[in-house]
């Protein structure tokens, strides 16, 4: 299997943090976010690995060079002008030519949250489109999902200005999907939650949303990370 691990983002809600660190590359349980997604993938079956690169990327490559010593192939893609999410997997159109994970990489899963559960729960809805989803409080900086309760998704909602709801399912930043959902996205800067997953949504392709037990953490503001940290 393949995945996409997007890493390319400046964290700029960050701060200072971000000036000499990666985003991903920013430490949980003794480890950088993104090395614990790769030890993610590699648990779960898949052997190779493009991560897209923008932001301080001699970090990041020097770090895992080839991915050798975690079991892996790494392949970088540098990016002199971000794509966004589903722009870089659209520049990456000719190496994923069988199903695909898709993961953000400055989110932290859990390193027990195995990937093969959303690929058995893909095949059996036979998905085109599998987003992994997340139980969150406060959804005020999350995409919240409207699931059925077969589990396909009838709309998404990215980031929204003022609060729909509490106590919701959020995108937690792992896709599953068919080569085939590569072809419909554009070429040049293009974003899976604002560009590509309501288009999906309204079409018909079969879009599911898998809900996953473990409660994604982000790290996006100093304050999530300090809870982060204090939770460790």
């Amino acid at each position: 299997m393949k995945a996409v691990i997007l890493a390319a983002g400046k964290g700029e809600r960050l701060g200072a943090i971000t000036q000499k660190t990666p985003k991903p590359m920013i430490k949980i349980a003794g480890k950088p976010v993104l090395e614990h997604n790769i030890l993610m993938c590699k648990n779960s079956g898949v052997e190779e690995i493009f991560i897209n690169l923008h932001h301080l990327p001699n970090v990041i490559e020097r770090y895992f060079k080839n991915g050798e010593s975690w079991g892996v192939k790494i392949n970088y893609k540098y990016e002199s002008k971000l794509l966004g999410t589903a722009g870089t997997v659209s520049s990456l159109k000719e190496f994923l030519d069988t199903p695909f994970f898709v993961i953000y990489g400055d989110n932290y899963f859990g390193s027990d949250f195995n990937l093969q559960e959303i690929k058995q729960f893909h095949e059996e809805k036979k998905s085109d489109f599998t987003m992994v989803l997340s139980h969150l409080d406060d959804v005020s900086q999350s995409g919240i999902i409207e699931i059925t309760n077969n589990g396909s998704i009838k709309s998404f909602i990215e980031k929204p200005i003022n609060e729909v709801s509490n106590n919701s399912w959020i995108n937690a930043g792992i896709y599953f999907m068919e080569p085939i959902i590569v072809d419909k996205i554009k070429n040049g800067y293009t974003d899976f939650g604002k560009d590509v997953i309501p288009c999906l949504i309204e079409s018909d392709y079969y879009v599911y949303g898998y809900k996953m037990k473990n409660n994604v953490i982000p790290i996006d503001t100093p304050e999530l990370l300090g809870q982060t940290t204090n939770n460790q």
